[in-house]
């Protein structure tokens, strides 16, 4: 896996699952996964160029946050469908809703791109975050020792994507 620092505001991040290119397009892109892995959240979407989407907060996820003591919101990221090529390409504008200073940076640039390589999928992650410096640090992993921080960001996300799909189990598993 690898990643840039929280000060670029494009971060690249790939890995390389050992699954095939429509299990992990699957599992990003299908509620019944989006849920299983990374922070969870439902997330649908409607292929659709122009099209919005949510992710909704899941079980877990409501669960910490009583646990923690903070309220989750209705609608966790936000955004519109770009463009969508399954199960190769799918961009994303996307927006951090659940924290209000997150979500005053506004949308960003989100491209997830598939290949097959080897029996594998090659899985690049790309975040174009121009204008969003706070947001560039937490899906950079900046705040991953804090205990409220937000974790390791787009490296844990893909880590435990990548863990549940070869193992069937969640890194906390």
């Amino acid at each position: 896996m690898s990643g840039t620092d929280s000060a670029a505001t494009t971060q690249v991040y790939r890995v390389y699952i050992k699954a095939s290119p429509e299990q992990v397009w699957d599992a990003i892109t299908k509620p019944e996964w989006t849920d299983r892995y990374g922070y969870g959240g439902l997330t649908d979407y409607d292929f659709t160029p122009g099209a919005a989407y949510r992710t909704l907060p899941g079980p877990a996820m409501v669960e910490g946050s009583k646990e923690m003591g903070f309220p989750v919101p209705e609608t966790v990221v936000d955004g519109e469908v770009v463009e969508a090529d399954p199960p190769r390409k799918l961009v994303l504008t996307w927006r951090m809703a659940m924290d209000p200073r997150l979500a005053a940076e506004g949308f960003t640039r989100l491209t997830y791109e598939l290949a097959e390589k080897n029996g594998s999928t090659r899985l690049t992650v790309t975040h174009e975050l121009a204008g969003a410096p706070q947001l560039a640090a937490l899906v950079s992993g900046a705040h991953d020792d804090e205990q409220m921080g937000g974790g390791g960001g787009w490296s844990w996300v893909l880590s435990d994507l990548k863990s549940l799909l070869e193992t069937g189990k969640t890194l906390a598993q």
